[in-house]
C-alpha cells in the first residue's frame, strides 16, 4: 500500500495504457533531472507552422500562421489526399555581443504534412498569403463530394 501511494501507481481512475506510459515518461524525466542536479530543461520542439483546417461541402481550407516567412521561401505540394507545406524562416542576424534574456523564435527550415480524409482536385488548388497567414483552398475531388439522389415515386 505504501509503495502504491509513493509511486502514484494507477488506481481505479486509470483509463488507458497510454496514460500510464505518459506518467512513466514524466516520472523518468523528473528522476533524471534530480540525478543531474539540473533544474533547467531544454524546450521541446514545437510544431511550425500552426494550422487550422476547416471544410465545407466543396473545399478544405488550411490556414497556416507564417509570420516573417516570405512567399518565395514557401513550397506547397498536393498529392491525392495530402498537403505539404515547407519552407524556411529567416530571422535578422543579431550581433555576436548580443545576450539573450529569452529566445523563443527560431529560424530554419520547416515542413508540415497534413493528411485530409478525401481525395483532392489538385489542379484547382489556390493559395494566398496576407498578414502572415497563408490560406490554401483545396477543392474536393468530384468523386469525394456528396451527391443528391432524387427519389422517384411510382
Amino acid at each position: 500500500m505504501i509503495i502504491r501511494r509513493l509511486s502514484d501507481w494507477p488506481t481505479s481512475e486509470w483509463r488507458s495504457p497510454f496514460d500510464e506510459l505518459d506518467r512513466m515518461r514524466r516520472e523518468l524525466d523528473r528522476l533524471t533531472g534530480d540525478f543531474t542536479g539540473s533544474v533547467y530543461r531544454l524546450p521541446t520542439a514545437g510544431v511550425f507552422p500552426l494550422v487550422n483546417v476547416t471544410e465545407d461541402q466543396n473545399n478544405y481550407y488550411v490556414r497556416a500562421e507564417l509570420p516573417g516567412v516570405k512567399t518565395d521561401a514557401l513550397s506547397i505540394s498536393v498529392t491525392g489526399e495530402t498537403l505539404t507545406l515547407s519552407g524556411e524562416r529567416k530571422l535578422p542576424e543579431e550581433s555576436e555581443k548580443a545576450s539573450y534574456h529569452r529566445r523563443e523564435r527560431e529560424a530554419g527550415s520547416f515542413s508540415r504534412v497534413i493528411s485530409l480524409p478525401t481525395r483532392l482536385d489538385v489542379d484547382k488548388v489556390k493559395a494566398h498569403a496576407a498578414d502572415g497567414v497563408l490560406t490554401v483552398v483545396l477543392p474536393k475531388a468530384e468523386s469525394a463530394k456528396p451527391r443528391q439522389i432524387a427519389v422517384k415515386s411510382s
